[in-house]
């Protein structure tokens, strides 16, 4: 229940409130300070969290990402048809990191999974480490989650990006808030999927490693 009710927390701190803080804001001080006034929840997050426990939130650092982007397409002159586009520039931006990241030592993959574990459990952290150097097959595993959350991030961006070209506004408005969450449900779906069977796999090698040895 503890887990249950920090993750619960975490997504009303980066998802709900600002939006609300947009909401309010808007109307008085324009779309540029409504943008403004939404990063002020998860930043402030992301400051507890640093000095709490010494680490920055993933998930609240994607946020601001996403926030600085549409500031700074505004901040061009966007047109209204690119505007439309600055929901997915953060999507798009973490979909490359996220295949950028398979040529480095350790897939971005891998520091989300050690601050989410860290977040719910003691020595969270050490658990992942350990599990980087001893198992090959748990690194493959996050170099493979990594491939399809960058594909299908910027497969997002990608088709959105096509919509809002080519579309007209109002087709676009109504439709594309389902292909976004849509992709995010399957992604979200396929990692659980994986996770549960990586886990299944990990409990047999267990299981036969301990059967020849005992």
């Amino acid at each position: 229940m503890k887990i249950r009710a920090s993750f619960l927390l975490e997504l009303a701190v980066n998802l709900i409130l600002p939006w609300l803080a947009y909401r309010l804001a808007a109307p008085h001080w324009g779309e540029t300070g409504g943008l403004i006034a939404s990063a002020v929840p998860p930043l402030v997050w992301s400051v507890l969290e640093l000095v709490r426990f010494r680490r920055v939130d993933a998930l609240s650092a994607m946020v601001l990402l996403g926030i600085v982007l549409s500031i700074a397409a505004m901040a061009l002159g966007g047109s209204p048809r690119m505007l439309l586009l600055r929901e997915s520039l953060v999507s798009g931006a973490i979909g490359v990191a996220f295949l950028i990241s398979l040529a480095m030592r350790k897939p971005l993959m891998f520091y989300l999974a050690r601050a989410t574990v860290a977040r719910e459990m003691e020595h969270g952290a050490a658990r992942i480490d350990a599990l980087w150097l001893e198992r090959p097959a748990f690194r493959s595993a996050l170099r493979t989650m990594s491939v399809i959350w960058g594909a299908g991030l910027t497969g997002e961006t990608a088709l959105r990006t096509w919509m809002a070209m080519t579309w007209p506004i109002e087709r676009f408005l109504v439709v594309s808030p389902f292909i976004g969450y849509g992709i995010y449900g399957a992604l979200l779906l396929w990692t659980l999927w994986y996770r549960k069977g990586m886990r299944q796999r990990t409990a047999s090698g267990s299981e036969h490693a301990n059967g020849i040895t005992g």
